[in-house]
């Protein structure tokens, strides 16, 4: 290949992404704004990251702002940019009770919202540093707390939908999720959010299909959300099988090195998965997470060989529960036992992918440390006991002082 049919190739690939780039930016001229702008409902579950797209702006702006508003109309807005080109926002730095203008990023015009609360619940607008709106949306976040769990291998069916007269509430649901494990037996769950059907709705959102919102919308009046507010979100798990795929061959050199170091004795224990080692007081709680997991993933949990299934290990199957699954994906382990030792492998989308060997110390290995947040709970509880102690012995004294000052004093009276 010469020098110019290079060069022809160079061009012509050039012009295709300029074709592409052209395309992309076309979205915005193809997509016309209302005239009256209207909110696209949507809904999620607590914890969820969602995003939403600026669908439409005129072709002069060259950089959107996006508001938010508890309500509409409400003299507080919140602004979530600094102006100056906010710094991008990683899922995994996010903490759970973090502020919302902590938990936000903004990437090619559209809004990141990362662990959603339902606080976070209200009116999202797409607009201008002038405060000019060109989209907006309906977010409502539901909570997990309450979340009704329905086991299909039990034969138990999800929530019936309930009717106030011209008013029905019911549960959608999202698809199933992928098996949570492969080559054994795991489950899948989809995720049910509180929906209704009404023809008193406000007229500004846009309901698809008609007169269906979610629960929490901003479009659904205050007598007829309070009906609504018994419907919990659903958890329908059921179980499945699916097989695992093959992994790729360890390179034939490192398996020739492996092989020469295990030479002398028995051959070492190789871990499948990264193990992540964590030391943990005796009758201390403990959460762990699933590394890269959402909500909305397929996640599972295993001790050693011991399958943590979801019938028998999910939040709220059973009051008494020390070791339980949260609807975030999250292992608890509450009162930490010396039975708890071990590995807790941990599964995402059907493929193990970590584990966490724990270990269990007894109180006498743990050193007071003041950095330690119960060492300063208790040294807080016994100053304010000193402090009640010595207020009670003070007003005592006072009492007698004043009673021995009252009976001996001289009566000046005639």
């Amino acid at each position: 290949m010469n020098l110019a049919h290079t060069t022809m190739l160079l061009w012509a690939w050039g012009s295709l992404q300029a074709f592409e780039i052209v395309e992309k930016e076309n979205i915005f001229q193809r997509t016309p704004c209302p005239a009256f702008l209207m909110f696209d409902n949507a809904a999620y579950l607590a914890d969820m990251s969602f995003e939403l797209p600026c669908s439409c702006k005129p072709e002069e702006v060259s950089a959107v702002v996006w508001y938010y508003q508890k309500h509409l109309g409400s003299s507080h807005t919140k602004v979530l940019t600094d102006f100056d080109g906010r710094v991008l926002t990683e899922a995994a730095q996010v903490r759970v009770g973090s502020d919302m203008l902590v938990r936000f990023s903004i990437r090619m015009f559209s809004l990141l919202v990362f662990r959603a609360q339902p606080e976070d619940s209200g009116l999202y607008f797409c607009g201008t540093r002038k405060g000019d709106y060109f989209y907006a949306y309906d977010v409502d976040i539901q909570s997990s707390e309450g979340m009704v769990a329905t086991f299909k291998d039990q034969g138990q069916e999800p929530l019936e939908d309930e009717y106030h007269g011209s008013l029905r509430v019911f549960t959608t649901f999202w698809e199933w999720t992928p098996c949570d494990r492969c080559g054994v037996r795991g489950e899948q769950w989809r995720i049910g959010l509180c929906y209704l059907q009404s023809p008193d709705l406000s007229p500004r959102y846009r309901k698809i299909p008609p007169n269906v919102v979610s629960c929490g919308s901003r479009a659904v009046p205050r007598q007829l959300r309070a009906k609504a507010s018994d419907h919990n979100p659903e958890l329908l798990v059921r179980s499945c099988l699916m097989p695992c795929e093959k992994k790729k061959k360890v390179q034939e050199g490192v398996m020739a090195i492996f092989n020469y170091v295990s030479k002398v004795g028995s051959r070492p224990w190789l871990p499948q998965v990264p193990i992540q080692f964590h030391q943990q007081r005796l009758g201390h709680g403990l959460i762990i997470s699933c590394p890269g997991a959402r909500p909305e993933h397929a996640v599972a949990w295993d001790k050693d060989h011991q399958y943590l299934y979801r019938t028998q290990y999910l939040k709220g199957v059973n009051g008494s529960m020390r070791v339980f699954i949260d609807h975030g994906n999250h292992l608890h382990i509450r009162f930490t036992q010396l039975e708890d030792r071990g590995i807790y492998y941990c599964w995402r989308q059907g493929e193990r992918i970590a584990g966490f060997r724990l270990g269990v110390a007894s109180p006498g290995r743990y050193r007071v440390s003041f950095s330690d947040p119960e060492t300063r709970a208790a040294l807080g509880l016994i100053l304010i006991g000193y402090v009640l102690i010595t207020v009670i012995f003070i007003s005592v004294h006072l009492c007698r002082c004043c009673c021995y000052l009252f009976r001996f004093c001289p009566n000046f009276s005639p």
